[in-house]
């Protein structure tokens, strides 16, 4: 079957089920010039689909990488008017948001970490409003991803650029349950069927605690929020449409108490962060705060995330996911988050997702943190599953519960 074919498919599952399109609804597609012909495939299903109006928010990595080279800080700094005002004008018309990720792996290296955290803070603040929005759950939101020869070269550095771009091509269908012989989207009733009755497993215990331990260091106590709630797969909005953050998905995942976090984690895979990679890095966390740390490569890029702002030093998510995992199986290495925290368990530095607590998302922030909710205007996944990971769940009466064992789920 042409690629072609398949890229239609994928761009029509992000559509039906991953933002869940609704009749009359705005659409924004966050797309690069990367992702020029896909973005195009998922304007055209969003109309199809029945939006009211598709908007493509455009961006160009290698022109961003300029205005962060010859700006000055003072520059990159002033977010103007009439880009607050877009994304004012995205939540007030309850615009859901399909995102096509296609990263250039490295491409930041050379930067000011300085500006380039300069310019990350500053656009944090200006929009705080709108990630508060999508984060709330309060429209659909997806991510899907396409290939780039930059990216798949560093995927697969022994194929010609042309085959690389390929493999990564049927690596992104393989993950996202796309073939020639399927209907996407009843794979993914199905997925989601399977990732709920997970959830309901982990939700009926209401763990108090749970302990992670591996061979490569990971000694990591993670207590829960009363009345924690654990999600994954589908979510529904506060809108009442129900859609698909993440295609791929595998993870089940719920809050932790913000100050409740006691130990050593060691990462398993690099992290890409702002444009910059973060290689064989671990954290110690006291109290829930992160207080000490180190990488072999990128040690000024962890500091930055670590140091973004109060909430980044905590963590805001705790996700299980088997080392059986298709992901995990296909012995890829992505150099994306998207791919490889599916492929493993992972904790997220930052802000918490409010839907993780019963009640949530009608809390205010106030409310929120009383109950242990960790509020930052980031939100970093990194990975420290390993196929020897120990998890045991710690009931509120005592009882121990072997979640995980040499890194699957057991329960």
């Amino acid at each position: 079957m042409p690629k072609e074919i398949l890229i239609d498919k994928l761009a029509n599952l992000s559509v039906q089920v991953g933002a869940n399109v609704q009749k009359d609804q705005v659409v924004v597609v966050n797309a690069s010039t990367e992702t020029r012909d896909i973005a195009r495939k998922v304007v055209e299903k969003a109309y199809q689909a029945g939006a009211k109006e598709v908007i493509v928010n455009w961006r160009d990595e290698y022109t961003g990488k300029m205005a962060v080279e010859y700006q000055s800080i003072e520059s990159l700094e002033n977010i103007p008017e009439y880009a607050i005002s877009r994304y004012k004008y995205f939540v007030d018309n309850g615009a859901c948001v399909i995102s096509i990720v296609s990263p250039i792996p490295g491409l930041n290296k050379d930067l000011d970490p300085k500006k380039q955290q300069a310019q990350a803070i500053a656009s944090s603040k200006a929009l705080n409003f709108y990630r508060e929005h999508m984060m709330g759950n309060r429209s659909q939101w997806t991510i899907i991803a396409a290939s780039n020869p930059i990216w798949a070269k560093k995927v697969f550095p022994n194929l010609d650029e042309d085959q690389a771009v390929e493999a990564l091509w049927d690596a992104i269908f393989k993950a996202s349950r796309v073939s020639e012989d399927n209907d996407p989207v009843e794979e993914w009733l199905k997925h989601n069927s399977s990732l709920i009755k997970h959830n309901q497993i982990l939700n009926d215990y209401q763990f108090k605690s749970l302990y992670f331990k591996n061979a490569l260091g990971t000694d990591l106590k993670v207590d829960l929020v009363n009345n924690h709630v654990w999600s994954g797969g589908q979510e529904e909005g506060t809108n009442g449409v129900v859609f698909n953050p993440n295609i791929p998905t595998e993870e089940n995942f719920t809050m932790p108490l913000k100050t409740g976090v006691n130990g050593k984690v060691v990462a398993t895979k690099p992290l890409d962060y702002q444009g910059n990679l973060i290689e064989d890095f671990w954290l110690e966390f006291k109290d829930g705060k992160v207080v000490n740390y180190d990488a072999k490569e990128g040690k000024e890029n962890l500091k930055n995330l670590i140091e973004f702002d109060e909430g980044s030093s905590y963590l805001g998510e705790v996700a299980l996911i088997s080392h059986n995992s298709p992901i995990s199986q296909s012995n890829i290495l992505f150099f994306n988050t998207l791919f490889d925290e599916n492929a493993s368990c992972h904790l997220a530095l930052g802000r918490a997702y409010p839907m993780n607590i019963q009640g949530g998302t009608e809390m205010s922030k106030e409310e929120l943190a009383k109950h242990g909710y960790n509020n930052s205007m980031a939100h970093v996944d990194f990975m420290f599953g390993s196929e020897d990971m120990d998890i045991v769940g710690e009931s509120k009466d005592g009882k121990k519960v072997q979640i995980f064992k040499d890194g699957n789920f057991v329960i």
